[in-house]
């Protein structure tokens, strides 16, 4: 059976920033290139991992952007697939979740282990805050992070403070547009004794 994974891809600035000190995020708009390669990347998921705030702003977001009359053809294809896949939304506040979305209140770790031993393709993570409560938990399997040629000079930060430190592994980069750099990382395993 194929390792079914938990993927985090976020938008970066160069200096490491999220958000901007506004909360913008409009310097993150894809280019042509990148969004074909988003909606490529889609295909291998079938769950979203998100938390309340990043599932309202999507949700509300792809809802509405598929049906625009000045969608672009890309724009269109990502809010089809986007809405047919399932959704997990982790939120201590919601009192519920709409289509195919699936609400969880309790234990993250456990429901995670739990997904990733039910067959089924790959699992993307969205949403900072939930993202760093992975990150502490270890359950993220890989990192894609698009570098953009831009320095924001505050805002929300890509990576938090952490825990642990967690070596990470280059195993594959991109770039896009002539402009955005994909970098995709793997954690690095501790081997117990046990394992060899």
């Amino acid at each position: 059976m194929i390792e079914r994974k938990v993927i985090y891809s976020q938008m970066v600035s160069l200096d490491g920033y999220i958000e901007g000190p506004q909360h913008e995020i409009d310097w993150g708009k894809p280019g042509e290139q990148l969004f074909r390669h988003f909606n490529e990347q889609e295909k291998v998921f079938d769950t979203h991992l998100y938390g309340r705030k990043t599932y309202e702003n999507m949700r509300d977001y792809w809802s509405e952007r598929g049906q625009a009359r000045d969608a672009s053809k890309d724009e269109v294809a990502f809010a089809r697939i986007w809405n047919e896949i399932k959704k997990v939304v982790f939120s201590n506040t919601l009192k519920k979740v709409e289509g195919n979305s699936i609400l969880v209140h309790n234990d993250i770790e456990a429901v995670i282990n739990q997904l990733k031993e039910q067959r089924g393709k790959h699992m993307s993570l969205g949403g900072a805050t939930l993202a760093e409560t992975f990150m502490n938990l270890g359950l993220i399997d890989e990192y894609h992070l698009y570098i953009h040629p831009i320095l924001l000079g505050g805002g929300r930060r890509l990576f938090p403070s952490l825990r642990a430190k967690t070596n990470l592994k280059l195993i594959d980069s991109k770039v896009f547009d002539q402009t955005v750099v994909m970098l995709r990382y793997t954690p690095i395993k501790k081997h117990t004794k046990e394992e060899g």
